[in-house]
Protein backbone atom coordinates (compact mmCIF):
# COMPACT_ATOMS: atom_id res chain seq x y z
CA UNK A 1 0.00 0.00 0.00
CA UNK A 2 1.82 3.09 -1.13
CA UNK A 3 0.54 4.61 2.45
CA UNK A 4 2.89 7.87 2.10
CA UNK A 5 4.57 8.87 -1.30
CA UNK A 6 6.88 11.79 -2.35
CA UNK A 7 6.91 12.63 -5.98
CA UNK A 8 9.91 14.40 -7.62
CA UNK A 9 7.78 15.93 -10.68
CA UNK A 10 10.59 17.85 -11.26
CA UNK A 11 14.39 17.91 -11.51
CA UNK A 12 14.91 21.35 -12.20
CA UNK A 13 16.52 23.56 -8.99
CA UNK A 14 18.05 26.80 -8.78
CA UNK A 15 20.52 25.65 -6.35
CA UNK A 16 23.74 23.82 -6.78
CA UNK A 17 24.28 21.58 -3.95
CA UNK A 18 27.08 19.03 -4.04
CA UNK A 19 25.78 15.88 -2.68
CA UNK A 20 22.20 16.50 -4.48
CA UNK A 21 20.75 12.52 -5.46
CA UNK A 22 17.89 13.64 -6.97
CA UNK A 23 19.66 16.07 -10.17
CA UNK A 24 18.57 17.78 -12.73
CA UNK A 25 18.95 14.70 -15.69
CA UNK A 26 15.94 16.03 -17.53
CA UNK A 27 13.63 19.37 -17.51
CA UNK A 28 10.39 17.30 -17.69
CA UNK A 29 7.12 17.53 -16.27
CA UNK A 30 3.91 15.86 -16.54
CA UNK A 31 0.80 18.11 -17.79
CA UNK A 32 -1.42 19.35 -14.53
CA UNK A 33 -3.89 16.55 -15.16
CA UNK A 34 -1.97 13.69 -15.44
CA UNK A 35 0.05 14.70 -12.37
CA UNK A 36 -3.58 14.71 -10.96
CA UNK A 37 -4.60 11.72 -12.63
CA UNK A 38 -1.60 9.75 -11.14
CA UNK A 39 -2.60 11.30 -7.78
CA UNK A 40 -6.03 10.30 -8.06
CA UNK A 41 -4.64 6.74 -8.67
CA UNK A 42 -2.74 6.95 -5.90
CA UNK A 43 -5.35 7.58 -3.30
CA UNK A 44 -7.55 4.97 -4.87
CA UNK A 45 -4.74 2.82 -3.98
CA UNK A 46 -4.23 3.56 -0.44
CA UNK A 47 -2.36 6.93 -0.16
CA UNK A 48 -2.88 8.73 2.44
CA UNK A 49 0.17 11.49 2.45
CA UNK A 50 1.40 13.05 -0.44
CA UNK A 51 4.67 14.79 -0.50
CA UNK A 52 6.10 16.91 -3.50
CA UNK A 53 9.97 17.44 -3.65
CA UNK A 54 12.04 18.00 -6.93
CA UNK A 55 14.39 19.75 -7.78
CA UNK A 56 13.11 22.70 -5.90
CA UNK A 57 9.01 21.93 -6.42
CA UNK A 58 8.64 25.92 -6.31
CA UNK A 59 10.47 26.62 -9.85
CA UNK A 60 7.50 25.41 -11.72
CA UNK A 61 5.51 28.02 -13.06
CA UNK A 62 6.73 30.43 -9.93
CA UNK A 63 5.33 27.73 -7.65
CA UNK A 64 1.67 27.89 -9.39
CA UNK A 65 2.00 24.23 -9.84
CA UNK A 66 2.67 22.95 -6.97
CA UNK A 67 0.27 24.89 -5.42
CA UNK A 68 -2.59 23.69 -7.74
CA UNK A 69 -1.51 20.33 -6.83
CA UNK A 70 -1.46 20.72 -3.33
CA UNK A 71 -5.03 22.15 -3.07
CA UNK A 72 -5.94 19.26 -5.45
CA UNK A 73 -5.24 16.70 -2.98
CA UNK A 74 -6.48 18.51 -0.02
CA UNK A 75 -9.88 19.50 -1.28
CA UNK A 76 -10.67 16.66 -4.47
CA UNK A 77 -8.72 13.92 -2.83
CA UNK A 78 -9.35 14.98 1.06
CA UNK A 79 -6.08 13.31 1.61
CA UNK A 80 -4.97 13.68 4.89
CA UNK A 81 -1.23 15.05 4.67
CA UNK A 82 0.04 17.25 2.16
CA UNK A 83 3.73 18.16 2.20
CA UNK A 84 6.09 20.04 0.70
CA UNK A 85 9.96 19.98 1.24
CA UNK A 86 11.48 22.74 -0.75
CA UNK A 87 14.91 24.98 -0.47
CA UNK A 88 12.67 28.05 0.43
CA UNK A 89 14.63 30.79 -2.00
CA UNK A 90 11.43 30.96 -4.08
CA UNK A 91 8.57 31.25 -1.61
CA UNK A 92 6.80 34.28 -1.34
CA UNK A 93 3.78 35.45 1.16
CA UNK A 94 1.53 35.22 -1.48
CA UNK A 95 1.60 32.09 -2.26
CA UNK A 96 1.06 31.44 1.89
CA UNK A 97 -2.42 33.33 1.28
CA UNK A 98 -3.73 31.31 -1.74
CA UNK A 99 -2.89 27.95 -0.83
CA UNK A 100 -1.76 27.72 2.93
CA UNK A 101 -5.23 26.41 4.49
CA UNK A 102 -4.38 23.25 1.75
CA UNK A 103 -0.74 22.25 3.02
CA UNK A 104 -0.02 20.48 6.01
CA UNK A 105 3.78 20.28 6.42
CA UNK A 106 6.28 22.86 4.58
CA UNK A 107 9.76 21.24 5.05
CA UNK A 108 12.54 23.43 4.18
CA UNK A 109 16.23 22.20 3.19
CA UNK A 110 19.07 24.20 5.68
CA UNK A 111 21.99 21.92 6.15
CA UNK A 112 23.82 25.13 8.03
CA UNK A 113 23.65 28.26 9.85
CA UNK A 114 26.77 29.41 8.87
CA UNK A 115 26.35 31.31 5.83
CA UNK A 116 30.24 30.25 4.40
CA UNK A 117 29.13 26.62 5.03
CA UNK A 118 26.57 27.28 3.06
CA UNK A 119 28.20 28.50 0.21
CA UNK A 120 30.34 25.52 -0.18
CA UNK A 121 27.82 23.38 -0.45
CA UNK A 122 25.86 25.11 -2.99
CA UNK A 123 23.20 25.88 -1.24
CA UNK A 124 22.79 29.49 -2.24
CA UNK A 125 21.92 32.31 -4.49
CA UNK A 126 24.48 35.34 -4.68
CA UNK A 127 24.49 37.71 -1.74
CA UNK A 128 21.03 36.16 -0.26
CA UNK A 129 21.04 35.15 2.72
CA UNK A 130 19.78 31.32 3.21
CA UNK A 131 19.08 31.24 6.72
CA UNK A 132 17.39 34.67 6.99
CA UNK A 133 15.30 33.15 4.80
CA UNK A 134 14.32 30.26 6.67
CA UNK A 135 13.49 32.92 9.41
CA UNK A 136 10.70 34.19 7.42
CA UNK A 137 9.43 31.15 6.42
CA UNK A 138 9.25 29.93 9.52
CA UNK A 139 6.83 32.60 10.63
CA UNK A 140 4.76 32.70 7.51
CA UNK A 141 4.33 29.16 8.27
CA UNK A 142 2.58 30.07 11.70
CA UNK A 143 0.93 33.07 10.39
CA UNK A 144 -0.93 30.92 7.98
CA UNK A 145 -1.02 27.74 10.26
CA UNK A 146 1.01 25.31 8.50
CA UNK A 147 3.50 22.99 10.40
CA UNK A 148 7.15 24.10 9.65
CA UNK A 149 9.89 21.33 9.15
CA UNK A 150 13.82 21.10 8.68
CA UNK A 151 15.91 19.05 7.02
CA UNK A 152 19.36 18.93 7.24
CA UNK A 153 21.88 16.82 5.59
CA UNK A 154 24.65 15.83 7.55
CA UNK A 155 28.39 15.67 5.30
CA UNK A 156 31.83 16.54 5.53
CA UNK A 157 31.17 20.61 5.86
CA UNK A 158 28.62 20.88 8.59
CA UNK A 159 29.86 17.81 10.83
CA UNK A 160 31.35 19.68 13.57
CA UNK A 161 28.43 22.52 13.56
CA UNK A 162 26.39 22.84 16.68
CA UNK A 163 22.69 23.47 15.63
CA UNK A 164 21.31 23.17 19.00
CA UNK A 165 20.60 27.02 19.57
CA UNK A 166 19.23 27.69 16.30
CA UNK A 167 17.04 24.61 15.96
CA UNK A 168 15.35 25.06 19.51
CA UNK A 169 14.76 28.52 18.43
CA UNK A 170 13.18 27.89 15.32
CA UNK A 171 11.04 24.45 16.99
CA UNK A 172 10.36 22.76 14.02
CA UNK A 173 7.20 20.00 14.77
CA UNK A 174 10.28 18.16 12.90
CA UNK A 175 13.79 18.16 12.59
CA UNK A 176 14.99 15.53 9.88
CA UNK A 177 18.79 14.62 9.82
CA UNK A 178 20.16 12.47 7.14
CA UNK A 179 23.27 11.07 6.41
CA UNK A 180 25.18 12.50 3.05
CA UNK A 181 24.26 9.29 0.91
CA UNK A 182 25.78 8.53 -2.48
CA UNK A 183 23.69 7.67 -5.08
CA UNK A 184 25.04 6.23 -8.62
CA UNK A 185 24.29 8.01 -11.56
CA UNK A 186 22.69 10.90 -9.26
CA UNK A 187 25.86 12.18 -6.77
CA UNK A 188 28.49 9.18 -8.26
CA UNK A 189 30.02 7.33 -11.34
CA UNK A 190 30.40 8.47 -14.69
CA UNK A 191 27.72 9.85 -15.75
CA UNK A 192 26.53 11.62 -12.40
CA UNK A 193 25.76 15.08 -12.74
CA UNK A 194 27.56 15.42 -9.08
CA UNK A 195 30.37 14.10 -7.50
CA UNK A 196 29.50 13.78 -3.95
CA UNK A 197 32.37 11.48 -2.20
CA UNK A 198 34.16 14.86 -0.56
CA UNK A 199 30.78 15.07 1.64
CA UNK A 200 30.08 11.80 2.86
CA UNK A 201 31.21 10.97 6.68
CA UNK A 202 31.22 7.60 8.09
CA UNK A 203 28.36 6.11 10.05
CA UNK A 204 30.88 7.12 13.50
CA UNK A 205 30.71 10.72 12.43
CA UNK A 206 26.61 10.68 11.66
CA UNK A 207 26.56 9.02 15.66
CA UNK A 208 28.62 11.67 16.48
CA UNK A 209 26.63 14.66 15.37
CA UNK A 210 23.31 13.35 16.80
CA UNK A 211 24.91 12.61 19.72
CA UNK A 212 25.80 16.44 19.73
CA UNK A 213 22.11 17.07 19.35
CA UNK A 214 20.44 14.32 21.38
CA UNK A 215 18.20 16.85 23.70
CA UNK A 216 16.64 18.53 20.23
CA UNK A 217 13.16 16.65 20.91
CA UNK A 218 12.53 17.33 16.96
CA UNK A 219 14.99 15.26 16.00
CA UNK A 220 14.62 12.09 13.62
CA UNK A 221 18.12 10.66 12.35
CA UNK A 222 18.18 9.02 9.18
CA UNK A 223 21.19 7.25 8.05
CA UNK A 224 22.03 5.78 4.88
CA UNK A 225 20.22 1.89 5.22
CA UNK A 226 17.17 3.69 6.58
CA UNK A 227 16.80 6.11 3.89
CA UNK A 228 17.72 3.55 1.01
CA UNK A 229 15.14 1.09 1.01
CA UNK A 230 12.19 3.14 2.99
CA UNK A 231 10.76 5.94 0.84
CA UNK A 232 8.19 5.06 -1.87
CA UNK A 233 9.94 8.02 -4.67
CA UNK A 234 7.87 8.80 -7.63
CA UNK A 235 9.87 10.36 -10.29
CA UNK A 236 8.57 12.95 -12.90
CA UNK A 237 6.91 10.46 -15.12
CA UNK A 238 5.72 8.89 -12.07
CA UNK A 239 7.42 5.66 -12.29
CA UNK A 240 8.64 3.87 -8.48
CA UNK A 241 12.35 3.89 -8.24
CA UNK A 242 13.91 1.56 -6.47
CA UNK A 243 17.09 2.19 -5.12
CA UNK A 244 18.18 -1.01 -3.26
CA UNK A 245 20.91 -1.43 -5.31
CA UNK A 246 22.65 1.86 -4.96
CA UNK A 247 20.91 3.32 -8.11
CA UNK A 248 17.52 4.38 -9.09
CA UNK A 249 16.05 1.62 -11.13
CA UNK A 250 12.45 2.96 -12.67
CA UNK A 251 9.81 0.55 -13.15
CA UNK A 252 7.17 1.55 -15.28
CA UNK A 253 4.82 4.01 -14.53
CA UNK A 254 2.04 4.09 -13.13
CA UNK A 255 0.02 5.90 -15.48
CA UNK A 256 0.88 3.19 -17.75
CA UNK A 257 0.81 -0.04 -16.27
CA UNK A 258 -1.33 1.15 -12.48
CA UNK A 259 -0.26 1.49 -9.10
CA UNK A 260 -0.40 -2.45 -7.87
CA UNK A 261 2.13 -3.33 -11.12
CA UNK A 262 4.18 -0.59 -10.86
CA UNK A 263 4.85 -0.40 -7.30
CA UNK A 264 5.80 -4.20 -6.92
CA UNK A 265 9.49 -2.76 -8.69
CA UNK A 266 9.76 -0.37 -6.14
CA UNK A 267 12.12 -2.23 -3.81
CA UNK A 268 9.89 -0.55 -0.84
CA UNK A 269 10.67 -1.97 2.69
CA UNK A 270 7.34 -1.04 4.68
CA UNK A 271 8.95 -2.48 7.76
CA UNK A 272 12.00 -0.40 7.94
CA UNK A 273 9.46 2.69 6.93
CA UNK A 274 7.74 1.81 10.20
CA UNK A 275 10.72 1.38 11.81
CA UNK A 276 11.80 4.78 10.92
CA UNK A 277 9.21 6.81 12.11
CA UNK A 278 7.70 7.13 8.59
CA UNK A 279 4.12 6.88 10.13
CA UNK A 280 3.57 9.82 12.90
CA UNK A 281 1.27 12.66 13.10
CA UNK A 282 1.31 14.31 10.31
CA UNK A 283 -2.29 15.92 9.24
CA UNK A 284 -2.27 19.32 10.57
CA UNK A 285 -5.94 19.32 12.04
CA UNK A 286 -4.29 16.82 14.20
CA UNK A 287 -1.13 18.43 15.23
CA UNK A 288 -1.40 20.37 18.64
CA UNK A 289 0.40 23.04 17.30
CA UNK A 290 0.12 27.03 18.56
CA UNK A 291 -0.56 28.97 15.43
Amino acid sequence: TPTSVNYHFTRQCNYKCGFCFHTAKTSFVLPLEEAKRGLTMLKKAGMEKINFSGGEPFIQDRGEFVGKLVKFCKQELKLPSVSIVSNGSLISERWFQKYGEYLDILAISCDSFDEDVNALIGRGQGKKSHVEKLHKLRQWCQDYAVAFKINSVINRFNIEEDMNDQIKALNPVRWKVFQCLLIKGENTGEKALRQAEKFVISDEDFERFLDRHKDVSCLVPESNQKMRDSYLILDEYMRFLNCTNGWKEPSKSILDVGVVEAIKFSGFDEKMFLKRGGKYVWSKADMKLDW
